[in-house]
């Protein structure tokens, strides 16, 4: 009799486990993004596209790398999270701040990229799931998506928190609020997973951008004065210590049998 580890395709899933330690990482990340943006950028004033630059390239550099490992290593996914949410907040703040681009304007402009990556993405593999991540093709649409919903992310952030001003508190709590109604449909209305996972996924990242903001920004300027070196620290610390763990423990890894799931 064949057993299941023979039936099990040679392409591995090249991304983790939907767990509590997944989300709290990826809100972690998306601050980071947030406060390590405007660290290099304006505290050590590299200016928005040395900056750029500079972010980009090690992003292409990690990303590379995680395409050649071809399966999930907690160390390199996640450096290309932070990365793509340090680059993602940096080409909003770029548009916004150096091209004159309204918030607004970027926000529904991301929003229009994001769908169109979506789009193109089912039509061309007819999924979405995240356990179906097992080749380069899928890989290469599933990092264009976490890259809009980044930009889309600090875009729709800073739009509900400063240009409506509302406030930093008051848009984390919009945003979790948001998220905890996707969750409550998932649980108790049995949504449909792959589209919970992709709406949380999404509105993480503006939580992160506010939580971040209120972290980092002077208590003149509606925040707690953590500066951005200090929320910096705190949170990459923290995400060093998960990635170990992660790393020791595998409580991460995607089950043999489930790599055979394709939802």
């Amino acid at each position: 009799m064949e057993s299941t580890l023979d039936t099990v395709p040679k392409q591995l899933v090249r991304v983790p486990e939907v767990t509590l330690y997944f989300w709290i990482i990826k809100i972690m990340a998306t601050t980071v993004g947030e406060t390590a943006a405007d660290f290099l950028s304006a505290t050590l004033n590299l200016g928005l596209v040395i900056t750029s630059y500079i972010m980009s390239g090690l992003l292409i550099g990690v990303l590379l790398n995680q395409f050649r490992l071809k399966r999930y290593i907690p160390a390199n996914y996640w450096l290309v999270v932070v990365l793509v949410s340090i680059v993602g907040t940096l080409i909003t703040d770029l548009l916004v701040d150096n091209l004159g681009v309204t918030k607004l304007a970027a926000t529904i402009g991301f929003s229009l990229a994001l769908a169109v990556v979506f789009a193109a993405w089912y039509l061309s593999e007819k999924t979405l799931a995240m356990h179906s991540i097992r080749t380069a093709k899928r890989e290469l649409f599933y990092w264009a998506t976490i890259f809009f919903t980044f930009a889309l992310g600090t875009a729709a952030g800073d739009l509900l928190a400063e240009a409506s001003g509302l406030g930093y508190f008051q848009s984390a709590l919009v945003f979790g609020a948001a998220i905890a109604l996707v969750a409550a449909a998932d649980y108790f209305l049995h949504m449909n997973e792959i589209l919970a996972f992709w709406l949380a996924y999404i509105l993480t990242r503006p939580l992160g951008a506010s939580t971040g903001d209120l972290l980092s920004q002077p208590v003149t300027n509606g925040g707690l004065g953590f500066g951005t070196v200090g929320t910096s620290m705190i949170f990459l610390t923290t995400i060093l210590i998960l990635i170990v763990y992660l790393s020791v423990t595998r409580k991460d890894q995607i089950r043999v049998g489930e790599e055979l799931v394709d939802n």
